[in-house]
């Protein structure tokens, strides 16, 4: 089984390109974003909860998240692999996934870090803000809290990933194309 986590600040283009990777790869796309989007527009008690907290940029607790991403895998027992895209954020939900997907009998096989710096984020999301009606993408100071809350609880990811030998660096400026192409070659040199 194909799994692996695409990680990175908001605005840098994870969702762009997981549909990508999910094409290429024949994988099952599982975005905390857009399933917490989902659970805010049918209304439901976590989507009122999550709204609450995404719209002042904060992280949504670990055991909502873990819980939501655990039953999109148990959905899903034929599949040959996921992409996670926003999950994990934290260290404890990478511990909650690695043990999720042991259960499995899988594993993670890469994650792939897009790096993009804070002040070339805070203008695509402003950008993103215009057509999305998201009100997390309309506010310069909910994007910079954003940005500055993964920067604090996000980042030792890469620390945590770094260790087990799965962690590969992309530059997130530039073509999508270019992106892409580095993002694959990262995928495929795993696989060998």
């Amino acid at each position: 089984m194909l799994n692996f986590v695409l990680f990175g600040p908001p605005g840098a283009g994870k969702g762009t390109q997981s549909e990508n990777l999910v094409k290429k790869y024949k994988l099952i796309h599982l975005s905390t974003g857009d399933i917490l989007r989902a659970e805010i527009s049918q209304g439901t008690a976590l989507g009122k909860e999550a709204k609450v907290l995404m719209d002042k940029g904060n992280l949504v607790p670990d055991e909502i998240v873990i819980g939501m991403i655990g039953n999109k895998i148990k959905q899903n027992p034929s599949a040959e692999g996921f992409i996670f895209d926003g999950f994990p954020r934290t260290t404890s939900q990478a511990v909650a996934l690695d043990a999720l997907l042991a259960q499995k009998n899988t594993s993670i096989l890469v994650t792939l870090a897009l790096e993009v710096d804070d002040e070339e984020l805070t203008k695509r999301l402003l950008l993103r803000g215009k057509d999305s009606g998201r009100a997390d993408d309309q506010d310069e100071a909910i994007i910079r809290n954003r940005i500055m809350e993964y920067n604090n609880k996000t980042l030792p990811l890469k620390t945590y990933y770094e260790k087990q030998g799965k962690l590969e660096k992309i530059n997130g400026i530039g073509s999508l194309e270019t992106i892409f192409n580095l993002l694959c070659q990262a995928v495929d040199l795993k696989q060998r």
